[in-house]
């Protein structure tokens, strides 16, 4: 019998860029092992265009991306969550809805690159450097032995991930 993948729910306050970012690199780098999702408190109801420029560039599907509220997947037949992540400090603060089967949850906040102001090249390069900093937690995640940890050692580990730091995108250092 084949295991069902792991599924995973990014949450943002306006589901536009951050969690949308990480649901493309999960569904890439997880394949087969996990599913990615994402959702927001107030979604904005679009994707940032920067987002999706950027994802398709790097090779990510989009087609299927869409501002959506959290509420969806607390709803019935909705799938059943095994990770909640927020990538955002307003949704870390928020009090989200009750997830049934009491997902593992952790904070993994990253600055918002749809709030970067500048030429257009600073601003390409505020969502670079998200994406770079979700590229890392997220490979970190995936690379995890989550079938064989106990839930207090997985905790701890998606917990310390949240807390890797990774230096500011470098000229010869692209996304």
């Amino acid at each position: 019998m084949t295991e069902r993948p792991f599924n995973v729910l990014f949450l943002c306050t306006g589901n536009s860029a951050r969690s949308i970012i990480a649901e493309a690199i999960l569904n890439k780098v997880g394949a087969g092992k996990f599913r990615a999702f994402s959702a927001g408190s107030q979604p904005k109801g679009r994707v940032h265009p920067q987002a999706l420029r950027l994802l398709q560039d790097l090779g990510h599907d989009t087609s299927g991306f869409r501002s959506k509220s959290w509420s969806e997947f607390a709803d019935p037949g909705a799938p059943v969550m095994d990770f909640v992540f927020t990538v955002c400090d307003n949704a870390a603060g928020e009090s989200c809805p009750l997830w049934p089967g009491q997902p593992m949850t952790a904070h993994w906040g990253v600055p918002d690159p749809a709030e970067a102001t500048g030429k257009p090249a600073e601003i390409a390069l505020a969502f670079k450097d998200a994406y770079r900093m979700l590229n890392q937690r997220i490979g970190i995640f995936a690379a995890l032995p989550v079938r064989s940890l106990d839930r207090l050692s997985l905790q701890k580990r998606v917990d310390e991930i949240g807390r890797t730091k990774e230096p500011a995108a470098t000229a010869g250092n692209p996304a």
